[in-house]
């Protein structure tokens, strides 16, 4: 049966097209079967996956099913994914925001992964992501996205997360302009620059939420 991650947070720009595409890509690079379904309404992933179209499968390491649901659509399409697809995992991009389609996308979730950036908005905009997790009864990880190579802003964010106990993975991805190169040409980071700290980022969070899901 397949683990269904919902790549969730409330605050608009935090990365969540860019980190699904990455995770995705990632995944399937490692000989999983994945599906991406994109369920915001701007749609940033279905401009990605139509980029990887068409290139006509070129410089792409595997295939990746793809569908955009929504509203009522959302349930369906991923109980028939995860039951009847013959897939890993299937990744979700969600709505910025706490409405019905997020909601739906949550409570189908084996995981809410909640990319975040090391700044005070993001965290607390994050508060309102892990309050709609815990109320579907859904487990979280917080992910520490477009973490900056200098300055101490990050060490204190991440020291905040861990006095009030929230669920941080130990991965993080850097800000690193590999990442949206890559989305711009329908790619993951894996594929177009597979040698690069991007690269390695990316197959590190992989195997994290492989473990998560026990494989």
């Amino acid at each position: 049966m397949a683990f269904v991650v919902a790549v969730a947070q409330r605050k608009g720009g935090a990365g969540k097209s860019t980190v699904a595409a990455t995770l995705a890509t990632a995944l399937a690079a490692r000989g999983a079967r994945v599906a991406l379904l994109d369920t915001d309404p701007q749609r940033s992933l279905a401009r990605w996956h139509a980029e990887r179209q068409a290139r006509g499968g070129r410089a792409a390491q595997a295939p990746l099913a793809f569908d955009a649901p929504s509203g009522w659509r959302i349930g369906g399409a991923l109980e028939r994914l995860r039951r009847g697809g013959g897939l890993d995992f299937v990744l979700l991009d969600t709505p910025p925001h706490d409405d019905t389609d997020a909601r739906l996308a949550i409570r189908n979730a084996d995981l809410v992964l909640v990319p975040l950036q090391p700044s005070p908005a993001d965290l607390w905009a994050t508060d309102a992501t892990l309050a709609l997790a815990a109320g579907e009864r859904r487990p979280a990880r917080l992910l520490l996205n477009r973490v900056p190579a200098t300055g101490n802003l990050a060490p204190r964010i991440v020291e905040e997360i861990g006095r009030r106990r929230l669920p941080l993975l130990d991965e993080a991805l850097g800000n690193r302009s590999a990442y949206a190169s890559a989305f711009a040409q329908g790619l993951g980071v894996v594929e177009a620059a597979p040698r690069s700290t991007a690269a390695e980022e990316a197959r590190r969070l992989a195997t994290a939420i492989a473990a998560l899901k026990g494989g």
